[in-house]
This record gives structure tokens, C-alpha cells and sequence, in this order.
């Protein structure tokens, strides 16, 4: 698999809602802080939303989505002149996982999703990403986008068998097609996973990583599948990433060991040896300097 959907395919959906807004006239509501990510759509209408930290508002059309990363507070708006009100005194509880705000009409009709994604690769992922990702209507994600919320509240709402495995996998659809979105934003000055995915010679040199994560690595190496001296290799990746070429296969095989640690029955020594290790002391020490304890003690911790 290309990087990306290695480390998507570590996250695991802990708990998740859906909320549907229809509001008319003028008016203003503040939505708190809350943890996961959330997407919406506006399904009709325009307004504003403006997120905690950011300077400046954001237009919403009718067919745009955004992603909210951090569970900022926000603000959404048809006037900004408007009294605030707190959203969370006018929302309904229609159902242990569906919320409902109605309000003066049905000028807007906005439908979100919330998710809490589990694993040490949402920090990977969603802490590298900015608080607002938009995209406009007009974009093909958009519509893929609306589709998958559409689908992913006629599951809360119907059901049906197998609704979790399906939300998981809309949840992951959703995600990956936002993280296209801003991947093809990104220019070439920047630091972060992402900026290297985004560059054309290191994201091959990535996609080895993650794909033979267990091979012994070396820079030379790393430098020819990259196409780049080793020099010149060695620097960018360092200045790009914002690790070493090598410091970051060790962070990934941490990642890959910890979720195997938590999500499978392999013992310590099975683990150390499949990611390359010739020893389950020299993997325990790596695990201990990435992690900050243990693999055994990381077990204890998280598996019930």
C-alpha cells in the first residue's frame, strides 16, 4: 500500500454521531469544543463559519464540505451582527448517536458527521493538517464527500446490520478523500509528513519505507529509490519531513508495533523479528526511546 493508506489503515473509529442544521432569517451559533474530527456538508444554503484561532471567516456555498481537525470551538453564521447563541441549548437528541438543530427556517441545511479516531497514527496524521480544511463544491472530492455523509447518517438512522463496518469505512473514505484535497493544495515550502508525500522524489523513498518497513534501510539506498545523491537525499528528507530518513523508519515500526500490540495476539519477540530487529532487547530499546516505555508495559496499559 502507498503511505497514506498505510497509516489510514491503522485507525480505529471509537465513537461517532451525525447532526443535521436547518436554520432560517438571521442568526449565529457557537458549537463548543469538542474531541474527534468532523465533516459537514451544506446541503443547501450559504453561510460563514469562523474557527476559534483562525483570522478570518470562511464562505460556505451550498455543495461545499470542510473537515474540522482539533475540535476548536466555531462559530457558524448567517450575519455576523447577530446576537450568539450557544448551539448546545437548542440542539435535540434524536438518538443516542444523531443531534438536530433547528432554527427560524430552512434557508441552511448543513449534515455533519463527528468521529473519534483511535491510534497513535491520528496524531500522524490529523496533528500535521490545518484546523479548517474546505473544499468547494465545485471540486470532484465534494461530491464523493456528500455521498459518504448522505450514506453515513441513512446507516445511524436505519440500522441496519453491519452499520459499524460500514461507518468505519465511509469515515475512511471521507478521510482520505479531504487528505487528497489538501495534498494537491500544498506548495514546496513546508515541513511535515505531508509535504513529503507531496514531493515527487521523497514520496518514493516513503512509499519504500512503508512498504518493507522490516528491510534493512540505508540512506544510500533510500537515496537511489528517491533518484537524489545521497547527500542531497539525506538533507531534504531532514528538511522536508522534518526527521532523518532513518529516525523516521524507526518511528514508523514503532507505530506498526504498537498497533500490533493492541490489536493482535503476537508476543513481543514475533513482533521485534517481523520489523527487522534481531533481537527483542534492541526492538524493546527502540520501542522504550519512541513510545516512552516498554512494549510490555504499553501492553499493560492499552489492552484491556
Amino acid at each position: 500500500m502507498d503511505p497514506l493508506s498505510e497509516v489510514l489503515s491503522l485507525l480505529r473509529i471509537r465513537n461517532y454521531h451525525s447532526a443535521s442544521l436547518t436554520l432560517g432569517g438571521a442568526w449565529a451559533f457557537h458549537f463548543p469544543r469538542k474531541e474527534g474530527i468532523k465533516f459537514t456538508a451544506v446541503a443547501k444554503g450559504s453561510c460563514w463559519l469562523h474557527v476559534e484561532g483562525e483570522q478570518l471567516p470562511q464562505r460556505l456555498q451550498q455543495g461545499d464540505c470542510f473537515l474540522m481537525t482539533r475540535g476548536l470551538p466555531f462559530t457558524l453564521y448567517s450575519d455576523k451582527s447577530q446576537r450568539v447563541l450557544d448551539a448546545d441549548a437548542h440542539v435535540q437528541t434524536l438518538a443516542a448517536n444523531e443531534l438536530s438543530l433547528h432554527y427560524g427556517g430552512d434557508d441552511v441545511q448543513l449534515v455533519g458527521g463527528r468521529f473519534d479516531f483511535t491510534g497513535t497514527p491520528a496524531q500522524l496524521l490529523l496533528g500535521t493538517l490545518p484546523p479548517v480544511v474546505h473544499v468547494p463544491g465545485n471540486e470532484p472530492q465534494a461530491s464523493i464527500l456528500r455521498w459518504a455523509l448522505e450514506r453515513f447518517i441513512g446507516e445511524l438512522q436505519h440500522k441496519r446490520p453491519g452499520r459499524s463496518l460500514m461507518n468505519e469505512h465511509l469515515a475512511h473514505i471521507m478521510l482520505v478523500e479531504v487528505l487528497r484535497t489538501h495534498l494537491a493544495t500544498l506548495g514546496s515550502h513546508g515541513i511535515g509528513w505531508f509535504f513529503g508525500l507531496a514531493d515527487r522524489n521523497l514520496n518514493l523513498a516513503l512509499s519504500a519505507l512503508h512498504d518493507q518497513p522490516a528491510h534493512r534501510w540505508t540512506v544510500q539506498a533510500l537515496a537511489q529509490r528517491a533518484n537524489m545523491s545521497r547527500s542531497a537525499f539525506a538533507l531534504r528528507f531532514k528538511q522536508v519531513v522534518g526527521t532523518a530518513p532513518m529516525e523516521y523508519l524507526t518511528h514508523w515500526r514503532m507505530l506498526l508495533a504498537s498497533d500490533r500490540l493492541q490489536n493482535s495476539d503476537d508476543s513481543v519477540s514475533t513482533i521485534a523479528f517481523s520489523l527487522g530487529y534481531e533481537s527483542e532487547s534492541a526492538f524493546s530499546s527502540a520501542f522504550k526511546r519512541v513510545m516512552s516505555q516498554s512494549p510490555r508495559h504499553y501492553l499493560r496499559e492499552h489492552v484491556a
